[in-house]
């Protein structure tokens, strides 16, 4: 267990280089490994989620290669892969199970994949029942709908899913089983979650197209594939990482910050839509696209912030974010309303009930709802003992909002961050 002790900052100022995008550096070693060559991964995340990616991988014969400028993935082809020696740990990766998931639905050999007691918690239903409709053979052990997973050989046959929910993870679960299926698969979603797994399958050479209906729902549509080929990928910087920062940099008067190499993929960027629809003010510099993804520069300064609501289509683009949002609000002018979100309450922690318990420590006024939360932004946050609950998205929101509050903070089980940002409390005493 450990402590952060944070006090009231008079202004953060410097450069940020954030860790590379999770979601993207996941997906790059998952289809580099099935790929045809060497696959080269430049700014990969290497935090403890897509370590236990690599070490899934490893254990199904994948050389992969860690060197200090980047990754190297020896892929083995789509059919390349070999029966792991026990367990396949994905640790506390809800990422790395339900995108692997499909993957292993196409091998002719079986898996189990198990994580940690929080990971072995959070349901699976939501990928078993289409790669069950696809003709895989996945099973919960404990027969409770979450991992363990036992994943046994199957003919898969391509489908047209209709998901119930807009989620990046269900959609690239069916598209990876796809890559083994007899005919054409396809998943629409009520509107368009993050399209990375859309983005890299193009980019490895799969025949995928992707389509934006009148109505807002959004089709990924995968041909049969016989191979994947490795490609050079450069990942940019995680925007869910960033937040953090352009957060601070926001509430804490007399800051000026500099975040390099954000994602800035539409489909993940409604962070920054929130920010301006507050009154931010983040100034984009230097826009580019490698690979489909595009990338900015952002430049953060502080200023007055209202409240605004968050709803419908937004929220899918900007899940990961909304604990720091939540403190945005708290610091704002005026009510903030998140609405449409239940999916927070099978994150890490349920994050409605995390985010009302601490802004509340703190001296916020927040009303829990169903599906999102009710805050009354009239700054004035006071230090508070923060518990974590293990959720490094808790920690990190709330080490924001010690950063403007009047007293010291603590931040329990600190070590969280490790998961997605292990250098975050460092890069955060640098910029003090």
């Amino acid at each position: 267990m450990s402590v952060k002790n944070i006090g009231r900052s008079s202004g953060l100022k410097g450069t940020v280089r954030v860790p590379g995008d999770k979601s993207i550096s996941h997906r790059a070693v998952m289809l580099g490994s099935i790929a045809l060559g060497t696959t080269e991964i430049t700014n990969f995340l290497e935090g403890a989620d897509c370590l236990a990616t690599i070490g899934c991988f490893r254990k199904m014969g994948v050389e992969i290669e860690q060197r200090q400028e980047c990754i190297l993935v020896h892929g083995k082809g789509l059919r390349g892969l070999r029966p792991p020696a026990g367990i396949l740990d994905v640790g506390n990766s809800g990422t790395t199970t339900r995108l692997i998931s499909g993957i292993l639905c196409g091998q002719d050999f079986t898996s189990v994949l198990s994580g940690d007691a929080s990971l072995n918690s959070r349901p699976m239903g939501r990928i078993i029942t289409p790669l069950r409709n696809m003709g895989a053979s996945v099973t919960s052990v404990n027969g409770n709908g979450c991992a363990p997973l036992k994943i046994e050989p199957g003919r898969i046959h391509g489908i047209h899913y209709e998901s119930p929910v807009a989620s990046a993870q269900v959609k690239s679960a069916v598209l990876l089983a796809g890559l083994y299926a007899d005919n054409t698969t396809s998943v629409t979603e009520p509107s368009l979650s993050r399209n990375h797994t859309e983005l890299m399958l193009q980019n490895f050479g799969a025949a995928l197209s992707a389509a934006m209906h009148p109505d807002g729902r959004a089709t990924a549509e995968l041909a049969p594939c016989t191979e994947l080929y490795g490609r050079q990928i450069h990942v940019p910087g995680d925007i869910s990482s960033a937040a953090y920062f352009i957060a601070a940099g926001l509430t804490v008067p007399g800051s000026e910050l500099l975040l390099k190499n954000v994602g800035t993929n539409f489909t993940r960027a409604g962070f920054l839509t929130v920010c301006q629809n507050m009154g931010a003010r983040v100034t984009r510099l230097n826009e580019t696209v490698q690979g489909g993804e595009a990338r900015a520069d952002l430049l953060v300064t502080p200023g007055r912030l209202h409240g605004t609501v968050i709803e419908g289509d937004l929220i899918p683009s900007l899940i990961d974010e909304i604990p720091v949002i939540a403190v945005m609000a708290a610091c704002a002018e005026g009510t903030t309303v998140i609405r449409d979100a239940a999916e927070l309450k099978v994150k890490e922690t349920d994050r409605i009930a995390t985010v009302t318990e601490n802004l509340r420590a703190m001296g916020a006024c927040v009303t829990p709802t169903e599906d999102g939360m009710i805050i009354e932004g009239r700054g004035g946050l006071k230090g508070a003992f923060i518990e974590s609950h293990m959720d490094h998205r808790i920690a990190m929101a709330f080490a924001v909002a010690a950063l403007s509050a009047k007293g010291e903070s603590r931040i329990n089980n600190s070590q969280c961050v490790d998961v997605s940002y292990p250098a975050f409390w460092e890069t955060l005493d640098m910029l003090r």
